[in-house]
């Protein structure tokens, strides 16, 4: 998602361009539930990137879906560069096919960069603020909840039992894979809504 904006929508912009643009569009990469902080960990992003060659495209709906980081948003422009690729960026109407476009790339990729600092700047000083009157920062467990003054953990019911099922599924022999596949299969949530990944078993496992 983007600010609303379902995957599909993004793809049907994606597809509009290239017709619009007589470009064909070859390919299609996501990387669905994963941050634009960093492409360390963006599979698809990197796909795309040792998929493009000279005079291809990569275009996206959105300059944060590739990355919320100057350093990986200039490396890509260096990228894009030496292999005679270009980016598009619908939101921002980025096209790098022109001087005037490579200037704005790197503009905005300076700006993205400054607003995520500002924004960085903004919590520190609020966890700051709250350490200083008492109050609780930092991850709350899983399986618990914050009390109303803000400060104390209380058990959560229905978490706690999830928890019990977890550990008593991997007494059980129960692989994570498996353990994970009966969770979303049973239609459990977890705290965010979504479904089980293993990765998240793994940490939680870890941390009981």
């Amino acid at each position: 998602m983007d600010d609303g904006v379902s995957l599909e929508a993004q793809q049907a912009k994606i597809e509009a361009w290239c017709l619009a643009n007589d470009y064909e569009l070859v390919k299609i990469y996501r990387d669905e539930g994963i941050s634009g902080k960093s492409m360390a960990n963006r599979d698809g992003l990197l796909q795309a990137m040792d998929f493009l060659g000279r005079d291809s495209v990569l275009v996206t709906y959105s300059m944060s879906r590739i990355s919320r980081n100057i350093r990986d948003m200039l490396d890509i422009g260096d990228e894009l560069q030496k292999k005679g690729a270009n980016l598009v960026s619908l939101t921002e109407k980025i096209d790098t096919t022109s001087a005037a476009g490579k200037m704005i790339f790197n503009m905005l990729a300076v700006m993205n960069q400054f607003e995520r600092d500002q924004i960085s700047e903004r919590t520190t000083a609020a966890l700051q603020y709250k350490k200083s009157i008492g109050q609780r920062i930092g991850t709350i467990p899983y399986g618990y909840s914050l009390a109303d003054d803000g400060v104390h953990l209380i058990k959560n019911q229905q978490e706690q039992e999830i928890l019990s099922n977890i550990m008593t599924l991997r007494k059980q022999g129960y692989s994570l894979r498996k353990i994970t596949a009966q969770l979303n299969a049973d239609g459990v949530m977890t705290r965010r809504g979504s479904e089980w990944r293993v990765q998240y078993i793994h940490n939680l496992l870890k941390a009981a």
